[in-house]
């Protein structure tokens, strides 16, 4: 069975230390396929939240760390959901930055129980690092947007 038609809109945060090193979490598709992937923090914008309220409440809930806003964003785009179990066949992503001086350990205090499930490792990587890695990363283009986080705080 495949995804039932309709749009999941989701907002992402690119966490970047001072060092260029964007926070990352390794993860699990909701699928029956389970590829896992490493991603930036974020997830689905709730009814009635904005993308960047979306950002925020994501941000502490899989992080812990506590902010008022997190600005403009500085990247979007449209992608085909392929889950064979998704609730959705469409995403619309929106990408915000929050630079942060240090690398530190996000705490999972605030996780849903599928997350708890689904992330089963956090690392602080940099474009390069990526890069140059055989481990898989959403989306594709996922080391541009950490250059250009790295760039725009």
């Amino acid at each position: 069975m495949g995804p039932t038609p309709g749009l999941r809109r989701t907002s992402r945060i690119l966490v970047v230390a001072s060092d260029g090193a964007a926070l990352l979490f390794f993860t699990a598709a909701p699928d029956s396929s389970r590829f896992a992937r490493w991603i930036t923090p974020g997830g689905g914008v709730d009814p009635g939240e904005t993308h960047a309220q979306a950002a925020v409440r994501e941000l502490f809930e899989e992080t812990g760390l506590e902010v008022d806003n997190v600005g403009a964003s500085i990247h979007s785009f449209d992608f085909d959901v392929r889950w064979d179990e998704a609730d959705h066949d469409r995403g619309h992503a929106v990408y915000y930055v929050l630079r942060v001086a240090e690398r530190f350990e996000p705490s999972n205090a605030n996780w849903t129980p599928d997350e708890h499930v689904d992330v089963t490792a956090h690392r602080w990587a940099t474009a390069d690092d990526l890069e140059s890695g055989t481990e898989p990363f959403e989306p594709a283009h996922l080391p541009d947007l950490i250059r250009l986080a790295a760039r725009s705080v």
